[in-house]
């Protein structure tokens, strides 16, 4: 299965395009060594970040549970917090099968969804109810309420959500790789906005019609429109996806088209939900219905995509003796890495699988990298991070190799 790992004293040079890369394959157990020594600062601001972050999650859960707690009670609170698990648990691992290619870092996923679920409802609860209640004042309730579910809510949640979206993109750029990267951060961002927000939800229909009410709110928000909230800013993550991918002067202006569909699709769900009889099942089926059709069959060809990427950029690492061609077909198919993760663990156990599912993930981010630079879009260190990268495949590779 694995073919000939580069010899550990031996000096390859790898044809990158922007430039010829003298690499030398590391020793098992010295990845990293090309980064050179740490230094304070950048732990210092990691740190930094993870505090600012965490005092921010914090606070928004507290305000939300308090807020909660008042308006629907103890009860509310508990069958709300139950009856959202339901559309979490449709939305999250469909994410994930989406991200199973080039498999984004957990802290960053779980960075999305705190930030859609704590700070985005927070702030969106103190925001879209004062402004709703100043319009009151003026044109009354019901116009307000049209307003509010119209106009506010859509920009305000909408701009929430995406923030948390470009937070993670100016925080580790260099794992926000394109489009799917994008979609997969802008849907979990929005699980965990749309989580907080059925808790609110079901908590209210339980203490004001029991069981009865949760049931069917359940079914009309939980199962038929779970991914409602992650379709809508699913279109802002695909432009940052262009801004982080692409070159050209389009990919300015690709964020901001994201973020304005973003909000038309969300005010036009909540116009047809609002203005008219049945108007939750007109939109579904005309609006909701057909844009996720389309983002299904969007994400698809994404990963089809991203599999032919693989491909073709390691394809040139292959006379240098990086890797093998079946290696290559092995890694550009989900269904032969499955079996390559299977062959691995019944060789050598857990960490063997655990080796096996790294190398897959680390080549894909090699390939991911060649595009990236291929495009002008690279980082300044492209080739110290390539060859961080091709030493820790070539350690892998030879503790794979040695399995047998």
């Amino acid at each position: 299965m694995w073919g000939p790992v580069p010899d550990s004293h031996q000096q390859i040079q790898v044809q990158a395009p922007f430039g010829a890369v003298m690499i030398h394959p590391a020793e098992p157990g010295v990845y990293g060594s090309g980064h050179g020594p740490r230094t304070a600062r950048p732990m210092l601001r990691r740190w930094g970040w993870i505090g600012g972050l965490g005092v921010l999650f914090f606070v928004g859960a507290l305000f939300i549970l308090l807020t909660l707690g008042e308006d629907v009670g103890r009860g509310g609170v508990v069958v709300g917090l139950m009856s959202a698990l339901l559309p979490l648990m449709i939305v999250v691992p469909s994410v994930l099968w989406l991200d199973r290619f080039e498999a984004e870092p957990t802290r960053y996923l779980v960075t999305a969804f705190l930030w859609g679920a704590c700070v985005a409802t927070a702030v969106a609860m103190i925001v879209n109810s004062t402004s709703t209640g100043i319009i009151a004042e003026n044109v009354g309730e019901r116009q307000a309420s049209i307003t509010g579910a119209v106009v506010i809510a859509p920009f305000v949640e909408e701009t929430l959500k995406g923030l948390g979206v470009l937070l993670l993109l100016i925080m580790r750029r260099r794992e926000f790789d394109g489009i799917i990267d994008g979609i997969v951060y802008a849907a979990l961002c929005a699980a965990g906005f749309a989580f907080a927000e059925n808790i609110l939800y079901f908590g209210r229909a339980y203490a004001e019609g029991g069981t009865g009410g949760v049931v069917g709110l359940v079914v009309l928000r939980g199962l038929l429109s779970p991914f409602a909230h992650p379709l809508f800013t699913g279109f802002t993550g695909i432009g940052l996806g262009v801004f982080a991918s692409r070159r050209g002067p389009f990919r300015y202006f690709a964020p901001v088209l994201g973020y304005l569909m973003a909000m038309t699709l969300h005010g036009l769900w909540n116009l047809a939900a609002v203005s008219i009889r049945g108007g939750f099942l007109l939109g579904y089926l005309f609006l909701q219905l057909p844009i996720f059709v389309g983002m299904i069959i969007f994400a698809v060809w994404m990963r089809r995509r991203e599999a032919r990427v693989v491909c073709d950029h390691l394809a040139g690492y292959i006379g240098h003796g990086w890797f093998t061609g079946p290696e290559i077909a092995m890694l550009g198919d989900m269904s032969q890495r499955r079996r390559a993760r299977e062959w691995a663990s019944r060789r050598g156990g857990y960490q063997a699988a655990a080796d096996m599912q790294r190398l897959q993930d680390q080549a894909t981010e090699l390939a991911l990298l060649r595009q990236r630079i291929s495009r002008g879009t690279g980082p300044e260190d492209a080739a110290a991070v390539e060859q961080a990268l091709l030493e820790e495949i070539s350690w892998l590779r030879q503790r794979l190799y040695s399995l047998g």
